[in-house]
């Protein structure tokens, strides 16, 4: 895949109460309107993550402009003591069964002791003919369980022409203590697994590892944005050692993938922006092209920004 590097969409989001900082984990919805919907997720000044919605809209040359944000947000932290109380943050939106509504995944932070946050994929709905979402539960719909003993984050949703509804989700595989002798910290290491459903709702989890660390120093994945075309599934991620940097990942049937990060990666040099961390990419197709959004340095503090591709055949 041939990158061409389009730079910085949307550096901050608008100065809200609730949208102080941060543009992280961009990822696109198509409307009847012939434009896009972006979806990401600003920080309030108590550094609580919402779900924030933008315009995109695409000119004939292919480039992409911000035409618009709501001024409200799409979701907001849940309820005191509620799994995602300290931070809701997006995943994937999905086009449901006929009936069902337009289904918004997304990962619910909440504080911990002994180790410092927890988090499980939640799920919101917006009902045909609305506007608004609403969440299907106050709890997660990726609870702790014995495949899943720790946490489950970021879920990335496809639902096949079969029927059956497919996810690749971060799970923890483990906490350790790190090697620092003066103050030792609890690190996560997760990676991303698979799961089934037939409705989008309850899944089957059984603990298979689509993505595993390539090496020892890599210890955590982020959101995996999976495509399906003609010659089988592409998943971009991003992996992180020393920091976040792209990655990539190809399979025939969705289970079993072959890693090949160098396909992704993007040409030329860094900027400034994203000269510490390329993060959290979701890929989408537009007018005979492909479009590759990321964030850069601090986890989307920095920005959000772009790249064009040929178009595949999804």
């Amino acid at each position: 895949m041939q990158w061409q590097r389009r730079g910085v969409l949307l550096s901050a989001p608008p100065r809200r109460a609730w949208s102080h900082s941060h543009v992280a984990l961009p990822v696109v919805e198509s409307t009847a309107e012939n434009t896009l919907n972006l979806y990401y997720s600003p920080r309030d000044e108590k550094g609580r993550a919402h779900i924030a919605r933008a315009r995109l809209e695409v000119t004939p040359a292919g480039a992409l402009s911000v035409a618009g944000h709501d001024p409200d947000p799409v979701l907001s932290p849940g309820e005191l003591g509620a799994f995602d109380d300290a931070g809701v943050t997006v995943s994937c939106v999905v086009e449901g069964a006929p009936g069902q509504g337009t289904l918004l995944y997304y990962t619910g932070w909440s504080l911990g002791v002994t180790v410092p946050f927890y988090f499980y994929a939640g799920l919101a709905v917006r009902r045909p003919g609305e506007n608004v979402f609403e969440r299907v539960s106050k709890a997660p719909i990726l609870e702790r369980n014995a495949v899943d003993p720790y946490l489950t984050a970021s879920p990335w949703v496809l639902r096949e022409a079969d029927g059956v509804w497919r996810m690749w989700y971060v799970s923890c595989a483990r906490w350790e203590m790190d090697e620092n002798p003066t103050h030792p910290t609890p690190r996560h290491y997760y990676h991303v697994r698979y799961a089934q459903s037939a409705d989008g709702l309850r899944w089957q989890r059984e603990g298979r590892v689509a993505i595993d660390f390539k090496d020892a120093g890599e210890y955590a994945m982020g959101r995996p944005c999976v495509t399906r075309g003609a010659d089988g599934y592409r998943m971009w991620l991003c992996a992180r050692g020393a920091n976040y940097g792209l990655a990539y990942a190809s399979s025939a049937d969705g289970t079993h993938w072959e890693r090949a990060d160098a396909d992704t990666a993007l040409p030329g040099s860094q900027e400034a922006w994203d000269s510490e961390m390329q993060a959290y990419p979701a890929v989408f197709e537009r007018g005979g092209r492909r479009y590759l959004l990321y964030n850069g340095n601090g986890y989307g503090r920095s920005g959000v920004g772009y790249a064009v591709g040929p178009g595949g055949s999804e």
